[in-house]
């Protein structure tokens, strides 16, 4: 038993280490959830501790609002937190059982035609959201918000009726991109990485790194982030590394770059930690509590990605 007054996470790391310093920055500014996440991953906390703050997030209608995904505010269900909500609940192992078919009846709900989901439903109108987030009368499936979803799905072995059409959907988007934006890359290799037909994904894999490098769309050299422009709708230094793509070693966009490409690139990830102990947004700035709370996130982000390539320093 925990003695009175004592941390409920006693193995904390080295002081001074990048860890210890993103744990000063999570304490100071993150929600209850990321938070509950860090302890998670970092300090031995438990998995029924982050899904108790998830749930403060769950609407009636099986999805999730209440600015779950920070750009979104207000209490409306959007796809966009139904995708946070996912991606938490596989960080810790726990996607699945009937929280995921509850979440999965409502994606069948919100879906398109085509069977994908649109990234914001037009029910988002009256509350705060982010400026470079549209919200439109009539929005399209795409394949940013659905690949990412269909992908952590299949890693899960989660089967349901909506992943037969949204799997549809997601191949005939990714191998249609032609000139993707750096996010579209990212979403349809969060779904190629998990897909089940893995000859069709590695092929459409080794099509989309060829596009990558031909297009420039990754910064090869971290040190001269001048001599490509930052991906369309990001801040000045918004660039995409080789990382931002292959997330971990097994990742199909691995083996799009050299090894020290991904070095130099995981180098400059390391280095990216402020002074304040958290890791920048690419995105937008926008309000300054959306921003810190991006930002704990960004900063787990980051951590996990440093540890899945034996670069973590505790």
């Amino acid at each position: 038993m925990t003695e009175p007054g004592a941390s409920p996470h006693p193995l904390a790391p080295a002081a001074g280490s990048p860890l210890s310093r993103a744990e000063r920055f999570v304490w100071l500014t993150a929600r209850v959830l990321e938070q509950r996440l860090f302890a998670f991953h970092f300090l031995h906390g438990t998995h029924e501790a982050v899904e108790a703050a998830l749930d403060a997030y769950r609407n009636d209608d099986g999805g999730y609002g209440h600015a779950l995904e920070p750009g979104l505010r207000g209490p409306v269900s959007q796809p966009l937190h139904a995708a946070h909500a996912l991606r938490v609940l596989d960080a810790v192992g726990r996607c699945g059982g009937q929280r995921v078919e509850r979440v999965c009846h409502y994606l069948t709900r919100v879906s398109t035609a085509d069977g994908a989901l649109p990234a914001v439903l037009p029910g988002q109108r009256g509350y705060p959201t982010a400026p470079f987030i549209p919200v439109v009368d009539d929005p399209p499936g795409e394949l940013l918000a659905t690949g990412p979803v269909v992908g952590l799905l299949h890693r899960n072995g989660v089967w349901h009726a909506w992943l037969f059409r949204a799997t549809d959907f997601c191949w005939r988007a990714v191998e249609s991109l032609r000139e993707p934006h750096p996010c579209e890359v990212r979403a349809a290799v969060a779904f190629l990485d998990s897909a089940p037909d893995r000859p069709r994904a590695q092929a459409a894999a080794g099509r989309l790194g060829r596009l990558v490098r031909e297009q420039r769309l990754a910064a090869l050299d971290p040190d001269d982030l001048g001599a490509i422009a930052a991906a369309p709708g990001h801040a000045p230094g918004g660039h995409h590394l080789p990382h931002d793509f292959a997330r971990s070693p097994g990742s199909l966009a691995r083996a799009w770059f050299t090894d020290d490409e991904m070095s130099r690139s995981l180098d400059r990830l390391a280095a990216g930690q402020r002074e304040d102990g958290g890791w920048p947004s690419r995105d937008h700035r926008w309000a300054p509590v959306p921003a810190l709370e991006t930002r704990a996130v960004v900063t787990i982000e980051a951590l996990r990605t440093l540890r899945a390539y034996g670069r973590f320093v505790g």
